[in-house]
């Protein structure tokens, strides 16, 4: 086997890893209205079902990153592929929405993982003028799965109802686990982390790492928050079916991909903090342009999906950049800073999630609100930089 089809198999295989515990949240979104039927609760306790998954996951990754400094992150892959398989199973065969909340915590928490050993792994794959060319790639990947994702969950609820995503997610789980355990003795083996940078403390001390990650956090969490509750509004008090939001997530992500394969080019062309700034600066600006829409008419999807469209662009735009320049600001602990990074994306994105759904049912406005103030927050932890740093 060549070295760069060695090189295009990890790839693949860690791409599928993270693509796995993303999909975790996408693939079960079109069941969250309908669960109240199934399981008991109300369309407000429904919500907990995506924000437990993300609490859970936020978990998951500061104790995967602590492991992942000590120990081998191959063998800690592999055990949270496993983990998370066991998770979705006990999942399928929840009796209660309460149960359910709890195992997709733990759900959430196992399957944690792959998000925190794939900057590493891509580190050591690639040559430094490249990663962030393949972290964008990565981006492009993992973006599919909100798009596509949501059209399988609704197939599947179809199929054999809710259960059957959780069982699909365990089999998906079990099969890149062994793919992964086949290869392990190719995966990239961690670089050691300089003296003095050895916990989660010293990179916290890092001003310049705060400043890049709370802006990737922000940004990324507002967009998903408004992710997470736009099925149960377009399903509710807009009157449309789980096909609109499928909709607005196609053009939202081919939007994305788009911007996030010419961010690289972009950032070499203008500055990289530049380049961050003005996709940062867009989102806010289109989450605004949602919210003033939402006040007013708000339901139809001729104007929504193309000041979604801006809102993916600014994020891809920014996004690949954004996280590979804060990973690079750590000085080498790959695993901590990722799992710092995604951490605060899902603990912003759960609690965000969680202010949110008492109004979910009064229409896009709180969504609206929650995107604009956390990407304009966003914009603003960009302000202490400067280009060349």
């Amino acid at each position: 086997m060549s070295t760069t089809t060695k090189t295009s198999l990890l790839f693949v295989l860690i791409a599928s890893g993270t693509v796995l515990g993303i999909a975790g949240t996408d693939l079960v979104l079109p069941a969250v209205p309908s669960l109240p039927l199934q399981l008991g609760g109300s369309v407000e306790t429904a919500q907990f079902v995506l924000a437990a998954y993300a609490f859970g996951t936020l978990i998951g990754l500061l104790i995967f990153g602590e492991l992942g400094a000590r120990l081998d992150p191959c063998k800690l892959f592999m055990a949270s592929l496993a983990l998370f398989g066991a998770a979705s199973l006990a999942a399928s065969a929840s009796p209660s929405i309460e149960w359910l909340i709890a195992l997709r915590f733990a759900q959430g928490a196992f399957g944690a993982g792959p998000a925190v050993f794939a900057p590493g792994f891509i580190q050591g794959l690639y040559a430094q003028d490249k990663a962030a060319s393949a972290l964008g790639r990565l981006g492009s990947i993992e973006s599919l799965a909100p798009a596509l994702a949501p059209i399988a969950g609704a197939y599947l609820l179809e199929l054999g109802g809710w259960r059957l995503s959780f069982v699909l997610l365990a089999v998906l789980s079990v099969l890149i686990g062994t793919a992964v355990f086949s290869q392990r003795r190719q995966f990239p083996r961690p670089t050691r982390v300089p003296h003095g940078h050895h916990s989660y403390l010293a990179i916290l001390r890092n001003r310049e790492f705060i400043s890049y990650a709370s802006s990737q956090a922000l940004s990324l969490g507002g967009l998903l928050v408004f992710v997470f509750g736009a099925p149960a509004v377009l399903t509710g008090p807009l009157g449309k079916g789980i096909a609109a939001f499928v909709v607005l997530q196609v053009f939202g992500i081919a939007a994305f991909i788009l911007a996030a394969n010419s961010s690289a080019w972009v950032a070499r062309t203008f500055g990289t903090l530049r380049t961050i700034r003005f996709g940062t600066a867009i989102m806010p600006l289109a989450f605004l342009a949602i919210l003033v829409y939402a006040l007013g008419d708000g339901s139809s999807l001729y104007v929504l999906v193309p000041i979604w469209m801006a809102v993916n662009l600014g994020f891809g735009i920014r996004g690949p950049i954004g996280f590979h320049r804060a990973i690079t600001t750590a000085r080498g602990d790959h695993s901590r800073a990722a799992a710092i990074i995604v951490a605060a994306i899902l603990g912003i994105a759960g609690l965000g999630t969680t202010l949110v759904a008492p109004y979910i049912a009064v229409g896009l406005w709180p969504l609206a609100i929650a995107g604009t103030t956390l990407s304009a927050i966003g914009l603003l932890s960009l302000l202490p930089l400067r280009e060349g740093r």
